[in-house]
């Protein structure tokens, strides 16, 4: 009996092992191809190509922060080859809230203007910065981070790459306020009371 158990335990040790290094090794799948083709999908130069970018050049500032991405989602191509691509547009006074991206780490290329950055790590540690035009700052992946653009006049153009081609945004707002949790749960979660936490939904709804 003792050695059953000892085997038992044996195996469940090795399985959790497997397993811890599975997770460790997640992330995009290689591919046995040079690339992937959807079905039906023609395959020349313009499979290739994204022009999702072209609105910016010559555009005008946006009035809202707003994010162009180049993701498996709009950019087919990308299927199998571990990268996506976004561009951060910041009007004065904006930020993109707290976020997460599970599948991938970020590393965010300040353009234009200045931008407040940080993330928080597993042991509760802030680690803030302020990033001037031609900087590089790194998001740890599966991490919350932050940006926002301080400056009362000046906007800021950011360009993030992800090391998959669909890194995922998990927003923090929208994540707790937006999808159903019981208020109760939340109130006491953030040792507040049900009013507040109403009026926090109110304020993430959106607008009609």
């Amino acid at each position: 009996m003792a050695s059953t158990t000892s085997n038992l335990k044996f195996f469940s040790l090795l399985i959790c092992s497997l397993a811890i290094v599975q997770m460790t090794l997640a992330g995009d799948p290689d591919i046995l191809t040079d690339f992937i083709t959807p079905p039906n999908a023609t395959v020349d130069a313009n499979f290739f190509t994204f022009t999702g970018m072209r609105v910016l050049v010559g555009g005008g500032p946006p009035k809202a922060f707003t994010v162009l991405k180049a993701t498996l989602a709009e950019f087919p191509a990308l299927d199998g080859q571990s990268v996506s691509y976004a561009v951060l547009e910041f009007p004065s006074g904006t930020t993109n809230p707290p976020h997460t991206h599970p599948r991938s780490a970020e590393l965010l290329f300040l353009v234009e203007g200045t931008l407040e950055v940080g993330f928080v790590d597993t042991n509760n540690n802030l680690f803030t910065q302020t990033l001037e035009a031609g900087d590089l700052f790194v998001f740890p992946k599966g991490l919350v981070h932050f940006q926002y653009n301080a400056d009362s006049s000046t906007p800021a153009l950011a360009i993030s790459a992800f090391g998959s081609a669909s890194a995922g945004t998990v927003s923090i707002p929208s994540t707790l306020f937006t999808t159903n949790i019981d208020d109760n749960v939340l109130a006491l979660s953030f040792k507040t009371d049900v009013a507040t936490i109403q009026k926090l939904k109110a304020g993430l709804a959106p607008k009609p």
